[in-house]
């Protein structure tokens, strides 16, 4: 089966100093696949790697088949990833919070009429309906984060990419979190330091060190549910 997203051997430079160091993984339709491992490791440079942000200056990214080296090789795919920044701050631009959800889809070929929609639907399967007409900067951290979800939602991707999904979300919040993306049927690459998180939803992972990618496994103790671990897969 043919990986949705792939990196092989994928080197990203900064300022010099290498950022990833050979970085390969896959990931295939229906997998939930954690990233894990301390700051600055390079966990966010491999999301902004695969959707075309950092460019790779060896090795080779593929999205749904696809070689991607230029920006005219990713911008086609780019609709079919939904991106969660690790700040909502940098997905929130519109005046309302039903603009900033309607944005995708209205700027992907829907109609005015369609767009609206499914941002409303978005916001409603979210259970944050009645902030459709709330000012975007004016929500709580958490309610920016299921705003910003409602936006990828309503665009319908195959695949979504989350940053750090619960950084400054309350209980309440953090639950309609984790219920939305276990209905969400396509894959997921998921980064976080929530052990709980991922032990909830991930169904693999890998650990991210100075740059290189090794097998994990999630350890979810049943007689510790409020503390399951993630640790490097040993042989």
């Amino acid at each position: 089966m043919t990986a949705l997203l792939s990196l092989q051997e994928v080197v990203v430079l900064r300022d010099g100093a290498a950022v990833l160091r050979g970085a390969s993984l896959s990931l295939a339709a229906g997998e939930r696949l954690a990233i894990v491992g301390p700051n600055g490791a390079g966990k966010t440079t491999l999301l902004r790697t695969l959707v075309g942000l950092e460019r790779a200056s060896a090795g080779e990214v593929r999205l749904f088949g696809t070689l991607c080296r230029s920006e005219r090789d990713f911008r086609p795919q780019r609709p079919r990833i939904g991106y969660l920044f690790q700040d909502s701050d940098d997905q929130l631009f519109c005046p309302t919070v039903i603009e900033d959800v309607a944005f995708g889809p209205l700027n992907t070929g829907c109609t005015a009429e369609e767009a609206q929609a499914r941002a409303q639907a978005a916001l409603e399967g979210l259970g944050i309906g009645a902030l459709a007409g709330r000012v975007s900067h004016r929500l709580s951290g958490g309610e920016k984060r299921l705003v910003c979800l409602a936006g990828l939602l309503a665009m319908r991707p195959d695949v979504l990419m989350l940053d750090e999904p619960t950084n400054g979300v309350d209980a309440a919040n953090r639950e309609r979190l984790r219920d939305a993306l276990r209905r969400f049927p396509g894959a997921l690459l998921l980064v976080s330091h929530d052990d709980g998180f991922v032990a909830e939803l991930a169904t693999r992972a890998m650990l991210m060190d100075q740059g290189r990618l090794a097998p994990a496994e999630i350890h979810n103790h049943p007689h510790l549910h409020s503390h399951p671990h993630v640790h490097a897969a040993h042989d």
